[in-house]
């Protein structure tokens, strides 16, 4: 998921998830632009977009954050943005875009195709993903709550599952599950810290077996079929993907009780 939007008074938050990460500095030059420049590039990009509107005072910092979640703010009538950290040495082109980007999507305005262009390639260079696992890994903290649940036990269900449609090769990950019963993030496979996370909401008498299992044996199909790049699109889901997993023998069972949560 790329974009998040809040709405609230006094402010406007526009959340912009760019999924890639750099080395720092990224391209072993200079530190890159500065400040002002940056602030220079954000009124260069309000004013090609909003040519009549008056220019608000815009004020940009870098965070450290542990993925590249560029946020933008309006706040009584200042733009407030604030960029990672590992955006410092990002070619100006790319700058431009984000901010475009940014901009854009806080006032409703359509992204110009080049500038998204610009900004995917950038993403899905190879200097770039490189880059996306180790920082997540080095930066980001992973809770682990175990494979130990009240009802079920990730580490026997992964084993089994291993067993049946693996042949019993595929290396078992961290299992663990979720810290609350979440109903929107049912499962998710984080490749940076190698770890399959379950929701707590399956570990439970009225959860089918199936559901469970179906679930994690989804999840077990990222590690066999990781994402692929495709120009500057991301498969997540190829072909091969979707035949492994209509190979679930109560696929439309879980399917139907995964929508009914």
């Amino acid at each position: 998921m790329l974009t998040r939007t809040f709405f609230g008074n006094p402010d406007h938050i526009h959340e912009f998830g760019l999924q890639s990460r750099l080395c720092y500095p990224p391209f072993g030059g200079p530190r890159g632009l500065s400040i002002l420049d940056i602030v220079s590039i954000f009124e260069q990009e309000y004013r090609a977009l909003r040519p009549r509107a008056p220019m608000p005072p815009v004020h940009v910092r870098f965070r450290r954050f542990t993925s590249l979640n560029t946020t933008i703010r309006l706040r009584e009538g200042e733009l407030h943005a604030s960029l990672s950290d590992l955006l410092e040495g990002a070619p100006e082109p790319v700058l431009h875009a984000i901010a475009h980007i940014l901009l854009a999507k806080l006032y409703r305005k359509t992204i110009d195709a080049a500038q998204n262009l610009r900004y995917k390639r950038f993403a899905t260079s190879a200097a770039v993903m490189r880059q996306t696992e180790l920082v997540r890994t080095t930066r980001g903290a992973k809770r682990y709550f175990g494979p130990e649940g009240r009802y079920y036990h990730l580490e026997r269900i992964f084993d089994e599952l291993n067993t049946r449609f693996f042949g019993g090769l595929l290396g078992r990950p961290e299992l663990t599950w979720s810290e609350q019963t979440a109903k929107r993030l049912l499962g998710h496979y984080d490749a940076a810290h190698n770890t399959i996370v379950v929701s707590r909401v399956f570990d439970r008498p009225s959860s089918p077996r199936y559901a469970i299992e179906y679930l994690l044996y989804h999840e077990m199909l990222h590690l066999k079929h990781p994402v692929r790049m495709k120009g500057v699109r991301r498969t997540v889901h190829g072909r091969e993907f979707r035949a492994d997993e209509a190979r679930f023998p109560q696929l439309k069972e879980a399917l139907a009780f995964l929508k009914r949560l």
